[in-house]
C-alpha cells in the first residue's frame, strides 16, 4: 500500500474554512466569478483594477511576475489598496 501526503496552504483561517478546509490554490486561480484584473501601472507602479466592461478590460493581460493579479470583488480590489480605472 502506497501513501502520499497532501500539502494544503491557505492565505488565512478564513479562508481554509471557507473553502471547506481544502484550498489547494487561491481562489483568484480557479473560480472564474474572479474576473476583476489588477493591473500594475508601468511608468507609476501604481496599482489599479479593471471590471468587465470597461475600456482596457480587453487589453490588460495579468502578470503575476509584475505583482498583477485577479480579484474576486471589488471590495478585495480597495481592501488590498487598488484603485478602479478610470474608464
Amino acid at each position: 500500500m502506497s501513501s502520499f501526503t497532501v500539502v494544503v496552504v491557505a492565505s488565512s483561517a478564513a479562508a481554509f474554512l471557507a473553502t471547506g478546509g481544502y484550498a489547494l490554490a487561491p481562489r483568484e486561480l480557479w473560480d472564474p466569478s474572479c474576473n476583476i484584473k489588477g493591473n500594475v501601472s508601468i511608468k507609476s507602479q501604481e496599482r489599479i483594477y479593471h471590471i468587465p466592461g470597461q475600456w482596457d478590460y480587453a487589453s490588460t493581460n495579468i502578470r503575476r511576475e509584475y505583482g498583477e493579479r485577479w480579484f474576486c470583488s471589488e471590495d478585495d480590489a480597495r481592501d488590498a489598496g487598488w484603485r478602479k480605472a478610470g474608464r
